[in-house]
Order: structure tokens, then C-alpha cells, then sequence
């Protein structure tokens, strides 16, 4: 009898190696931290475009930048849904005079 094997997960490669087009995740996936992190190196290293990025998993530019600011200040531990509210800030818009969400 033959057992088929799922297939491997993909994760983000370690700093400093280039991502290829099949270590992006599915356009249908669930998403984790390395998933997000994994789409957002992509970009940053060039390997599809913003936008491409967002066709290709239905996101808005918005959810794309946080998921890009939060990996660039924080690191993959602020994409996990359970970490928001730890890494978000509050946005401070001055001509409202406080703080704003």
C-alpha cells in the first residue's frame, strides 16, 4: 500500500536567500505569520509586485501595509492574528488633537 505524503508547509527563507515563485503560498490560503511574512519578502525582495500581491490574495493595500510595517519594525511574532493588539499603536493625528485607532 502506498501512503501519500501531504505536501511540505513552505515557510519564508532564512535572511539573505531568495524566494521562488513556489514557496508563495496558495492564493486560497489559510494565513499564518510565515505565510504573510513569506508574501511580504516576496515583494521586498522583488520577486512579484504590490499589486500582484494583491490581485493574487484579495487583499487591500491597507492589510498589506500593516502586515509590511508590522514585519519591518517587529518581525514575523507581529503577524500572528493573536499578537495585534501587542504591536499595534495607536495612530496620532495632531490636527484631530489625540489619538485616534
Amino acid at each position: 500500500m502506498l501512503v501519500k505524503k501531504p505536501p511540505a508547509s513552505r515557510t519564508a527563507k532564512p535572511a539573505g536567500q531568495l524566494l521562488s515563485l513556489a514557496d508563495l503560498p496558495d492564493a486560497d490560503t489559510r494565513w499564518v505569520a510565515s505565510r504573510k511574512q513569506t508574501v511580504v519578502l516576496a515583494v521586498n525582495q522583488g520577486l512579484i509586485t504590490r499589486d500582484e500581491a494583491l490581485s493574487r490574495y484579495g487583499l487591500s493595500g491597507e492589510e498589506f501595509d500593516a502586515w509590511r510595517h508590522a514585519h519591518m519594525v517587529y518581525g514575523k511574532a507581529a503577524l500572528k492574528v493573536t499578537s495585534i493588539s501587542k504591536y499595534r499603536q495607536p495612530i496620532v493625528d495632531k490636527s484631530l488633537g489625540g489619538h485616534t485607532d
